[in-house]
């Protein structure tokens, strides 16, 4: 992040999602939609650019694991298991605290968290944080893993962050405390493994 002018890029990006728009942003997996995830007509925003439907929560993105706490509670054995895998291509789902908004989960006691682990997502959300975390694209489409991949939807982000091809593979989904994963993706075997033994 050297790089004046992805500095600046980033900084013009915190302050439009500081102002409840959208921003479209490179993670380690697939371009992602971010919205400030603490902002209920943000994360509307969020629902109503991907054709959405409202039962299926959108997970929430923080720079470490340390501010994950501020908005979920993990149990030790959780805590542990993101402490072993964040940043890194998984999504875990666990108990949220209040300020998480209903909208965001579809009114469920559990949310997603994920720390992605690529230095513009990160340099975004050491700026802005909690973010949401979904994949840049309208439901149904492919995710898009460069930006010239980007369907209609990078007309609804108020700006498009750059960071070249990303993995191309969706984060796994993992649900700790049943010891299910929810959808494999990248790291899956090393976290069934982690499942197995821990």
């Amino acid at each position: 992040m050297s790089d004046n002018a992805r500095e600046a890029d980033v900084e013009t990006a915190a302050a439009a999602l500081r102002e409840g728009e959208l921003v479209v942003y490179p993670t380690e997996t697939v371009y992602g939609l971010a919205a400030d995830a603490t902002n209920i007509h943000a994360v509307e925003a969020v629902f109503a650019a991907k054709g959405r439907s409202r039962d299926k929560p959108v997970s929430l993105a923080v720079p470490d694991v340390d501010r994950a706490l501020d908005y979920v509670s993990p149990t030790d054995r959780e805590e542990r298991f993101m402490r072993e895998f964040l940043p890194g291509p998984v999504t875990v789902v666990t108990e949220r605290r209040d300020g998480v908004p209903d909208v965001l989960t579809g009114g469920k006691s559990r949310v997603g968290v994920r720390v992605p682990d690529h230095p513009v997502a990160l340099a975004l959300l050491e700026a802005v944080a909690p973010l949401t975390a979904t994949s840049a694209n309208t439901s149904g489409s492919p995710s898009a893993t460069t930006v010239a991949e980007l369907d209609e939807i990078r007309d609804r982000a108020a700006v498009v962050l750059d960071g070249g091809e990303t993995g191309g593979v969706g984060s796994t989904v993992v649900d700790v405390r049943a010891g299910a994963i929810h959808r494999r993706g990248a790291n899956a075997d090393a976290v069934e493994a982690w499942l197995a033994d821990n």
